[in-house]
């Protein structure tokens, strides 16, 4: 395997946007991060390690990977080649709207299992994969994304556990200030003043809650806003002062440890899907 890191982002319109990812790695290591989108993910060789739920997994070639929305996750080679694979991060609304289309609940799935062994179900989404970047027959892609996506959610999706969905009322209070205004500079005093807890309460529960401290959680919030606006073709400097971060270096040093790519190379690949629509 090449030892070069490489990273190809492609935005389809099938399901109202869903981005896709084709990367090979061999140093790369994400720091501790979590997605607005799912991530579904088919390794093409090697094997990457990577933390979820609690617990470090390893995902050998052919294997899935699915991490939830919000889940916070990292990853790395499992092997001294490094990894290659292709993803989607669909949303979930997305997957919502298929549940409702189904005839079933309303509610995103849960996946329990961050590493799947389901090689008809991998090749599936292999085909997938490979339609979308070779394929502009949009019949086609849209029927594959939809099958591929429902067989995921009917084989492998449940639903959330209990014990995953009682946050108390003053963290998702604090989680949803940091969505929703992640710009802001904010001291965890002020932070716990709001919701009226004391500042060592709120950072010890939101961690053990979110999996991250509410500093690393803002950070993870600006970059998810910094893909929004990358997407929507704003300049980089504009993107760092409007994301809260200090300057355009420093953007681009958080986007690359949870994106996999620096900005600048992520607003090339955005600039070409939108030139292809």
């Amino acid at each position: 395997m090449a030892t070069t890191e490489q990273a190809d982002y492609q935005y389809a319109n099938e399901l109202g946007g869903v981005e896709l990812l084709r990367a090979r790695y061999h140093r790369q290591n994400f720091s501790r991060h979590s997605h607005e989108g799912y991530t579904v993910g088919v390794i093409d060789t090697g094997a990457q390690r990577f933390y979820r739920s609690g617990g470090d997994h390893i995902a050998p070639q052919h294997s899935i990977i699915l991490v939830n929305a919000d889940d916070v996750h990292n990853g790395c080679a499992a092997t001294e080649g490094g990894w290659s694979y292709r993803a989607m991060y669909p949303r979930p609304e997305q997957f919502e709207q298929l549940n409702l289309e189904l005839g079933r609940s309303a509610d995103a799935p849960y996946f329990s299992e961050p590493v799947v062994h389901d090689l008809a179900l991998a090749r599936q989404l292999t085909l997938t994969f490979d339609t979308f970047s070779h394929s502009d027959n949009p019949l086609l892609r849209e029927s594959l994304m939809f099958s591929s996506l429902i067989q995921l959610m009917t084989r492998h999706g449940g639903q959330r556990p209990v014990s995953l969905t009682r946050a108390r009322p003053q963290l998702l209070k604090v989680k949803q200030f940091l969505d929703q205004q992640c710009d802001v500079d904010v001291s965890l005093q002020q932070l716990a003043d709001y919701v009226g807890l004391s500042p060592f309460h709120l950072l010890r529960q939101f961690q053990r809650e979110f999996g991250l401290a509410p500093h690393a959680y803002q950070i993870q919030a600006r970059v998810r806003l910094a893909k929004r606006l990358i997407r929507q073709g704003l300049p980089l400097l504009q993107v760092a002062q409007e994301c809260g971060f200090y300057d355009q270096s420093h953007l681009s040093r958080h986007f690359k440890k949870a994106i996999g790519l620096p900005p600048g190379r992520y607003a090339r690949e955005m600039g070409k899907a939108r030139r292809i629509k």
